[in-house]
């Protein structure tokens, strides 16, 4: 028989992976599909962790390093760790110039980042933290996840923007009141 702590667990895993299913169908521009997605095991999590502290130290004081240190112990807390980005390759919107350049080969060129990767990823976590939130399991979105995943390259090494979204079922969500 198992407790009913088992069970929320298991059913945070669940509602992960159904997360990066939803990311993965989320609409794309012109159906390019750059987005990547990746659930953190414990050893990955740790990692991430470690990094997310690396940064706080090098900021030594002020806001940057509070945020990471306390999204690291967010992290550390959470159950589960869904993971979204995208690779940073122009799509060919003609007379676009989101990006802030002329054209697709100037952004490109200057190594900029296309507007629609951008994009393509807010509609891609947007639709995993529904998902969430139609289960009602309790979730962040947070750049600083995202950060540490791309210092680390766990997405591989085309992957230049990400966001992190950890997982957590307790009596109280712990991601408010965090300080």
């Amino acid at each position: 028989m198992r407790n009913e702590r088992e069970w929320e667990i298991n059913a945070v895993k669940k509602v992960a992976e159904i997360m990066c299913a939803s990311a993965r169908t989320a609409p794309k521009a012109k159906g390019i599909d750059n987005i990547e997605t990746l659930i953190l095991s414990e050893e990955q999590k740790e990692m991430v962790i470690d990094e997310m502290r690396r940064i706080a130290e090098e900021e030594k004081v002020g806001t940057m390093r509070n945020t990471f240190l306390r999204d690291a112990n967010n992290l550390k807390d959470s159950h589960q760790v869904v993971i979204i980005g995208t690779k940073l390759k122009t799509i060919g919107i003609p007379y676009c110039g989101y990006c802030g350049f002329h054209d697709c080969k100037a952004c490109k060129d200057a190594e900029g980042i296309c507007f629609f990767n951008s994009n393509d990823l807010g509609i891609a976590v947007g639709s995993a933290v529904s998902i969430a939130k139609f289960n009602n399991i309790d979730n962040r979105i947070m750049y600083t996840i995202g950060r540490a995943v791309v210092n680390l390259k766990l997405l591989g090494n085309e992957i230049k923007v990400a966001l992190g979204i950890p997982l957590s079922v307790t009596g109280k969500s712990i991601f408010f009141d965090r300080g």
